[in-house]
């Protein structure tokens, strides 16, 4: 994969600082760097393997399609997915400022938007862009949890769009786990990364509710079935069956 590279302060983000105070523009400005720094610093370091199930898509590159993955795996998977222009759904909220502010600089589009604030205008700017033939990506428990259960944002845009679906999982050999509501991840340098991939799940457009409500228990158990490969098998990393790539 193409290294990252930084961008410019667009227009929006310095609209964005409108809304908040000096102090939080601050906080901004260093939680931003210091967090690309992390993610730049530790990232190149780490051992990481790819594993895709049967069905699953041909490769980390496909698009359209439409990722979901669990809050806590946001550092590595920032790395990993880097420079592929994803877009990815991000709340209003300082967190997701902050947040968004950090993914744009690997790459990432940020669409505005979360599943419990403006969700409307959220899933129609992701249906644009994968009518547009972009992949976009969900943190599927975000942006304030239950962790670990899936939102049927995904569900919808599949049905509207036929993208498919795909869930994917990202276990760290040793990491320092936060005290947040997500447990997210920081992987300590040098450690090994297994990032398992989902089969592709697509829901038909003619989807009823029932059968809608039968892909959102679909996708969750792809993501419950792909963290529970990866965490097992993440010390495998380096073995014939999981070769480390160049990441």
């Amino acid at each position: 994969m193409t290294s990252a590279a930084t961008s410019p302060v667009s227009s929006e983000t310095s609209t964005q600082d409108r809304l908040y105070s000096l102090w939080q523009r601050f906080l901004l400005w260093l939680i931003t760097w210091v967090g690309f720094l992390a993610i730049r610093l530790i990232g190149p370091t780490l051992r990481v393997a790819v594993s895709f199930e049967d069905g699953a898509p041909p490769g980390i590159e496909t698009r359209p399609m439409v990722l979901a993955f669990w809050h806590s795996c946001i550092f590595p998977a920032t790395y990993i997915w880097r420079a592929l222009q994803i877009r990815v759904l991000s709340s209003d909220s300082f967190d997701g400022e902050w947040t968004g502010r950090i993914i744009r600089k690997f790459g990432f589009v940020k669409v505005r938007g979360s599943s419990s604030r403006g969700a409307v205008r959220a899933l129609l700017g992701m249906r644009r862009e994968l009518e547009q033939g972009w992949a976009v990506a969900f943190t599927i428990d975000g942006p304030r949890g239950p962790r670990f259960v899936a939102k049927p944002g995904p569900v919808l845009l599949a049905r509207a769009t036929g993208a498919p679906m795909v869930a994917f999982h990202i276990a760290v050999e040793k990491a320092w786990i936060l005290n947040t509501w997500d447990r997210s991840m920081i992987p300590k340098p040098f450690s090994r990364a297994l990032m398992r991939v989902s089969r592709q799940i697509v829901v038909p457009a003619d989807a009823d509710d029932p059968q809608k409500e039968r892909f959102h228990v679909e996708l969750q158990a792809a993501l419950e079935r792909v963290r529970q490969f990866a965490e097992t098998n993440v010390e495998k990393v380096g073995s014939p069956d999981f070769p480390a790539r160049k990441t």
